[in-house]
């Protein structure tokens, strides 16, 4: 299976095309939200990914109200809201949540993680997605800041070891990676990354 991941597109047309591009490679493809700017044309943007085919599965940034953003999607077929819920593909369970960013700790999260951990079925590869970053890593370091990220986050890669985290929120980091333990951290950037498993 092949992933095109993206995130803070933020209505940049330029960005747009090149995902379009890049997506005729990817069987799914994963946005850590703010596909939109304060949610101007967010359901023109979603709709630039109908004509592909393929699933689309979303989590709102800080930019996007949860509401709008669910009830977009529920309008399209391909479009996948997985803020607080999962979408399973293969042997793939994609688990989201999205919107702040600026939290060190997010009891909502843990609380619904808490939930989700028990639904897992042996033998099957989480991929987190999230719109702000782990705690603790390349992806949430913000020069004389610090790191910013969620150690939230953080604490559920260290327990649940899911394949791959999927993330964005800070620009200055777009592009990077790290990891935690055997967990791949990435962030997208806007104009994506194709990962094949």
């Amino acid at each position: 299976m092949q992933i095109l991941a993206f995130t803070d597109t933020h209505g940049d047309k330029r960005a747009f095309n090149i995902l379009l591009e890049k997506s005729k490679k990817a069987d799914l493809l994963v946005c850590a939200g703010d596909i939109s700017d304060w949610g101007e044309g967010i359901e023109e943007e979603i709709k630039l990914f109908e004509k592909l085919g393929k699933p689309l599965l979303i989590v709102p940034g800080n930019h996007e109200g949860d509401n709008v953003l669910r009830r977009i999607c529920k309008k399209y077929g391909f479009c996948y809201y997985i803020h607080k819920a999962s979408y399973e593909i293969e042997n793939f369970i994609f688990f989201g949540f999205g919107d702040g960013g600026f939290s060190e700790r997010d009891p909502e999260f843990e609380r619904i993680a808490e939930k989700f951990k028990k639904t897992i079925e042996a033998g099957k590869e989480i991929i987190l997605v999230t719109h702000g970053p782990p705690y603790g890593t390349d992806l949430d370091f913000m020069g004389e800041l610090g790191h910013r990220g969620s150690k939230s986050f953080t604490e559920f890669i260290k327990e649940s070891k899911p394949l791959l985290h999927i993330c964005g929120h800070l620009h200055e980091n777009n592009g990077k990676r790290d990891m935690i333990g055997k967990t791949i951290i990435i962030n997208p950037g806007p104009l994506g990354q194709l990962l094949k498993f």
